[in-house]
């Protein structure tokens, strides 16, 4: 037998402000319902009467009855799944509100899928602190003077010894530049390349605006590249005006494809004939989970590639590390502009990552890390083939995220949907630069290398909930 609202045993009454007209009518009947779900009248779980059914009880129009529904789907409160109906949705009761303890943030959620950064809680604190020690025992006095705007000549030999060996990276210390992550490494490059005369750099359609904006700081404009089923297109380098291009060859970023081989020798191939220059994004390179890394683009034309890596993904982006790896051409001018901002990385810092390549501890941990990291992505494609097998999962060869493809018109409904069950997450649309060809893509970017092992479980569901309550 069919629900109805007398078999729910809920007295509902509509609030319309007295605004008698349909739009008055559904704001009246949607509040009505929150307030019934929130005050614990409707149980999670409770299957609500179908449109129609209400429609009839209330004596108003079916159309305002599913739109009130659709309403609440949005906001989290409700769930309609096929052949399900339409339910109250399962969420935790939120207790009532406590005095926060002081300097803790307001509204940060319970959960975080938020792409960009590693497991901080695998940080392998105990050896990072042998290695510490060791280096600190081991530095010279020189090391506590003052900065060789390069960085300390230990770290860009273990890096440059590291690079050509997981990498394919051609990487001489001399050519070799230490930041402090890269940002502060394309704020260098955008100043050098403003005062080469550029006015614009090409970029890619999706990425992100920190970085956009970066280049735009420094006097520069950032034209998008195409992108297709074989991720960036390269083609529109031959018919810009630009000198320069970023680019996340080995994986786009948030997209998840390896540049197409054929894109990567005609990128080169622009970069020689137009007397150009290609930013390499290496930000997370060393974790691929179906075969050997992709190589770096760098290692087929180094005197047109500047590679540029970091250790905000491998280990923190607390340690404020990365690395340039400049072609002869610029390798002046870039240690001129870092020199000139005086920012340099805490040398004692710079030798124990030194140390803890050499020693072997760096491979270990991101072996270690790449097998925690393919087994949450796993986790995360069987959990969704069960729980929303309607969504499109993509990008699942590499990284520290998937991207998941929705529906049209699905995205912010879904995000809004995941604030109610306190998840930090992002839409596709965050990341698509504002000039790039409009494409009819929703989708999510989820973080799973973002949660502590211990939450992992917990986010994983919440995604789930949300997931199955947007229905296909």
């Amino acid at each position: 037998m069919e629900e109805t609202w007398a078999t729910l045993g809920v007295d509902l009454h509509l609030e319309t402000g007295g605004d008698a007209s349909r739009h008055g009518v559904r704001r009246g009947l949607t509040d009505a319902l929150r307030e019934a779900v929130r005050g614990g009248r409707l149980a999670p779980g409770t299957r609500l009467p179908s449109s129609r059914a209400l429609a009839v009880d209330l004596g108003i129009a079916r159309n305002t009855v599913a739109d009130a529904y659709a309403d609440l789907v949005a906001e989290g409160w409700l769930t309609a799944r096929q052949g399900s109906g339409t339910r109250v949705a399962e969420r935790v009761v939120t207790p009532p509100a406590r005095p926060r303890p002081p300097g803790r943030k307001g509204g940060a959620p319970t959960y975080d899928l938020t792409p960009g950064r590693p497991d901080l809680s695998a940080f392998p604190r105990a050896e990072w602190q042998k290695a510490a020690r060791r280096a600190l025992a081991a530095a010279p006095d020189d090391a506590l003077g003052f900065a060789d705007p390069r960085g300390r000549v230990e770290l860009r030999t273990a890096l440059a010894g590291y690079l050509a060996r997981a990498r394919g990276v051609h990487a001489d210390p001399g050519r070799i530049v230490v930041t402090a992550g890269f940002v502060h490494a394309l704020a260098i490059l955008g100043r050098v390349l403003r005062a080469r005369g550029l006015r614009t750099v090409t970029v890619e359609s999706y990425g992100l605006d920190l970085h956009w904006n970066l280049l735009h700081r420094a006097g520069l404009r950032t034209a998008p590249l195409g992108f297709d089923a074989l991720g960036t297109d390269v083609a529109g380098l031959a018919a810009g005006s630009s000198k320069a291009v970023l680019l996340t060859s080995a994986h786009q970023f948030p997209m998840g494809v390896p540049l197409h081989p054929d894109r990567r020798a005609a990128a080169v191939d622009w970069a020689r004939r137009a007397g150009g220059l290609i930013l390499e994004d290496d930000y997370d390179g060393e974790f691929r989970y179906d075969r050997q890394p992709v190589g770096a683009l760098q290692g087929l034309d180094p005197e047109h590639v500047v590679y540029l890596g970091t250790a905000s993904k491998s280990l923190a982006p607390g340690l404020r590390l990365g690395w340039m790896v400049l072609p002869a051409g610029v390798h002046d001018e870039v240690l001129a502009a870092k020199d000139a901002d005086g920012a340099s990385c805490g040398a004692l810092d710079q030798l124990t990552l030194a140390e803890f390549i050499t020693s072997g501890a760096y491979d270990r941990h991101v072996r270690r890390m790449r097998l925690r990291y393919r087994r949450r992505r796993d986790d995360l494609v069987r959990a969704l083939a069960t729980a929303a097998p309607h969504v499109e999962v993509h990008g699942l060869a590499a990284g520290l995220h998937a991207v998941l493809r929705l529906p049209p018109g699905h995205e912010r409904t879904v995000v809004q949907a995941a604030n109610w069950q306190h998840l930090a997450l992002q839409g596709l649309s965050l990341f698509r630069h504002p000039e790039a060809t409009p494409q009819d893509q929703d989708g999510l970017v989820v973080g799973y290398g973002t949660p502590a092992e211990h939450a992992w479980t917990g986010a994983l569901q919440a995604l789930c909930r949300v997931l199955a309550g947007a229905g296909g």
